[in-house]
């Protein structure tokens, strides 16, 4: 080694490597998907999009479906195949129509229409039992005719008529603070309730009858019955429930369908193995659109109340299981309404909403499914019927409508839409003029955010 000028040998310095920098883990997929999700259910519009859009869902899929089940049925009657769906689109549009007004109406002219809706739900269903008036469907006394093939069932008004009226009686007596009193929870709702449930039940729709006492708990749950009340309440609504059945020979024979596999003597469980024989034909991606066998004739109701039996035939698995998540969607975001809210209007009737659609959509999809007894209610905004799809569509505009009015919804929807009219040229350029709407729109959303929303 050459000598260093010293004359000392050089020093041999250690290469330092640099120090390896511990790399974070990558995250896990499972964990990410997650946090994205949470973060997107956390959104100030989840709600409001997931109301509007599995509505939407829901309702055009169940009018292709309601074309397909129907086609049949109505050929047996010499009808032309899309008599059952020109009915039903025309009655969805005007539940269009009713959707966009309920959405944008304030909240005070909902409170204002309670009052009407209920005292004209409760004329109708009187209409129905006066003779000459009234028709019978299906057994069923419950029907007004309006001439030609088009009929009404005021019972369906019935069930907006207790949410609304039953939400602004509980959120008047909660700004009184009378709630704490058990006097004051209970009447005169339970006796209202209880007058609706009583002009049901003299046409005999136990189906609808359920529904109705299914919004009247959740409307006592959202207002904090204590659990003695709630469960006199629900023991004496049980033992009439008892009593109703007993003594019918119809309902008993409902009754002993549950998990039929076959269809019995006279065959009395015909309906319900039919529907199973459906379901279990349709496989995971089912037979095809419009290549159901058991409309053929062999399901009765295909295209009312066991819709979702030929949906699973012809969409199999995979068709079921959209429509389930697509109500579990909607009940999701009804519940996150309700919770959000301090307007105890908003709460009672968000929830009674959801209550009414939850339910009747478990008890129908339950029947069809063998697992609880056929009640005769249609699957809501899927099944036919304008009597049902009207104020249902109704009740979706007024989540709807709850939905855009939380704090946070309105600061987003403002930033998102802006107001029309506004001249680029008045007062400066639009570049000199845009920070200043980006600090409105901020205070807008900085003033929001005690809600909760992020």
């Amino acid at each position: 080694m050459p000598g260093s000028r010293t004359g000392r040998p050089p020093v041999q310095r250690t290469v330092r490597r640099p120090a390896t920098v511990s790399r974070p883990l990558r995250d896990n997929p499972v964990r990410r998907l997650h946090t994205r999700v949470q973060k997107a259910w956390d959104r100030p519009l989840t709600a409001y999009y997931l109301i509007f859009g599995g509505s939407l869902l829901i309702t055009v899929l169940g009018l292709v479906m309601v074309y397909s089940a129907s086609q049949i049925t109505a050929l047996q009657m010499s009808l032309p195949g899309s008599f059952f769906f020109r009915k039903q689109f025309l009655a969805a549009s005007i539940g269009a129509a009713l959707l966009l007004v309920a959405s944008r109406m304030p909240v005070k002219l909902h409170r204002g229409l309670a009052y009407p809706i209920l005292a004209g739900a409760v004329f109708m269903m009187a209409l129905v039992q006066v003779p000459g008036i009234g028709m019978s469907v299906n057994g069923n006394q419950n029907w007004i005719s309006l001439g030609g093939s088009f009929q009404i069932q005021p019972s369906e008004f019935g069930k907006l008529a207790l949410v609304l009226w039953g939400a602004d009686l509980l959120a008047r007596k909660q700004d009184k603070k009378l709630l704490a009193q058990w006097k004051h929870m209970l009447v005169p709702l339970v006796p209202v309730a209880f007058m609706l449930l009583g002009l049901i039940m003299l046409g005999g729709d136990m189906g609808t009858a359920i529904i109705l006492t299914a919004i009247l708990f959740g409307l006592l749950w959202l207002a904090g019955a204590p659990t003695r009340l709630f469960v006199g309440v629900l023991s004496i609504a049980a033992t009439l429930g008892v009593i109703l059945i007993k003594t019918s020979p119809n309902r008993m024979a409902r009754l002993q369908c549950i998990g039929a596999t076959d269809p019995g003597p006279g065959d009395a469980c015909w309906q319900a193995v039919h529907g199973i024989y459906a379901l279990a034909s349709g496989g995971i991606f089912g037979s095809g659109l419009g290549a159901s066998v058991e409309k053929w004739g062999q399901l009765p109701e295909a295209h009312t109340d066991f819709i979702f039996a030929v949906t699973g035939e012809e969409l199999g698995l995979a068709g079921t299981l959209s429509v389930l998540a697509l109500f579990a969607a909607l009940g999701y975001a009804g519940i996150r309404v309700a919770g959000r809210t301090e307007d105890p209007f908003v709460r009672y009737a968000a929830g009674g909403v959801t209550t009414w659609i939850t339910a009747q959509a478990v008890i129908n999809i339950g029947a069809v499914l063998g697992l609880l007894p056929i009640a005769g209610v249609p699957l809501p905004l899927f099944s036919y019927g304008g009597s049902a799809l009207l104020p249902t569509m109704f009740a979706i505009g007024l989540l709807i409508a709850f939905a855009r009015d939380e704090p946070g919804a309105r600061a987003a929807l403002a930033m998102r839409h802006p107001r029309f009219g506004r001249k680029r040229g008045a007062g400066g350029s639009a570049f000199d003029r845009s920070p200043r709407r980006w600090n409105t729109m901020r205070r807008r959303a900085s003033a929001a955010r005690p809600s909760g929303e992020r």
